[in-house]
């Protein structure tokens, strides 16, 4: 049995901590967080600032304000990335409905959409790596885990087979109607 004047160790000291701070610093993410998936972030990075800055963490009741300090900067963070996030994301909107524009305008976008779906899932990924990201064989063949050869073979494949399912046989410029499209 440890000695109850012996100092704790950071472990200890840092589980007493939550234990007695947990259920206050909780309820003060919930008043403020958006979501429950929020409070939770908001939580767990208190906590980690806690654990990682232990030895600035004050004694006593003056524990708790700490957490509250570094519950309120979580929240400003987190905040922060949030409205960087909307923006971002309204930007990409507007970039994605001007692609999505460009490549409607080609009246067979919607047949190459729907022989693009019929293919498997690999010949799709192979088309997609090749159209859409713009790699060579050598770099599909790094981010598909194999040779150089089965790589443009595969590659070779799926064109023949979209071609096939479009009915014409020039494999290489079907996809690039759609190749201003993401996925």
């Amino acid at each position: 049995m440890q000695d109850p004047r012996a100092p704790l160790s950071a472990r200890d000291r840092f589980e007493a901590l939550y234990r007695a701070c947990y259920p206050a610093i909780q309820r003060y993410a919930l008043r403020r967080a958006h979501s429950v998936d929020d409070v939770a972030d908001v939580i767990a990075e208190t906590f980690l600032a806690a654990w990682r800055r232990l030895d600035d963490v004050p004694e006593g009741d003056a524990a708790l304000l700490w957490l509250y300090g570094a519950a309120r900067r979580v929240l400003a963070n987190h905040r922060r990335g949030e409205s960087r996030r909307s923006a971002l994301a309204v930007r990409l909107r507007g970039e994605l409905a001007v692609r999505q524009e460009t490549a409607s305008a080609d009246p067979r976008t919607e047949e190459i959409r729907a022989a693009f779906a019929a293919l498997n899932a690999a010949d799709r990924e192979v088309l997609a790596l090749a159209t859409w990201e713009g790699l060579t064989g050598p770099q599909i063949a790094t981010v598909l885990g194999c040779s150089n050869t089965a790589a443009r073979l595969r590659l070779h494949k799926a064109r023949k087979r979209l071609a096939h399912l479009l009915g014409t046989t020039d494999e290489t410029p079907v996809m690039t109607r759609l190749s201003g499209e993401t996925r």
